[in-house]
């Protein structure tokens, strides 16, 4: 068989690989992206009763909002954003003013104010915010 007959044959079986090929990708990408999607958080069994958003300005120049969530049940919530991954807190014990505590790091407020730290770290670093404090 000479070439021409050849790849006249077989370009057509090739535009068919190359279509699904593309096809597949296209969708792959497509569920990728879908998975990506986040999904809000919600548990029916826990309601809110109260939000209260505040903004803190932090030494050294850094803002901080954070979420505040009371639920119906008495447990409460803080979400605020660290270090680029928005974070559910969960209220703790504390000696005094309120802790909240989520992955490894601890939001700590008294009054108007609050720091972050990261509890993986050195005891004797320094707080990742430090003296935040919010008009509200």
């Amino acid at each position: 068989m000479k070439d021409g007959k050849k790849n006249a044959l077989f370009e057509p079986i090739a535009r068919t690989i190359r279509s699904i090929a593309w096809t597949a990708g296209t969708l792959c990408l497509i569920s990728v992206t879908q998975s990506a999607v986040a999904m809000p958080l919600t548990v029916p069994q826990i309601q809110t009763a109260t939000t209260n958003t505040l903004r803190y300005e932090c030494r050294g120049g850094s803002a901080l909002t954070v979420q505040y969530m009371n639920t119906k049940n008495k447990q409460s919530f803080a979400l605020l954003t660290v270090d680029g991954r928005k974070m559910l807190f969960v209220n703790v014990l504390a000696a005094s003013g309120a802790k909240y505590v989520g992955d490894h790091y601890t939001w700590w407020t008294k009054g108007p104010e609050g720091s972050l730290t990261d509890d993986t770290a050195d005891p004797k670093a320094p707080p990742m915010l430090a003296e935040c404090k919010t008009g509200s």
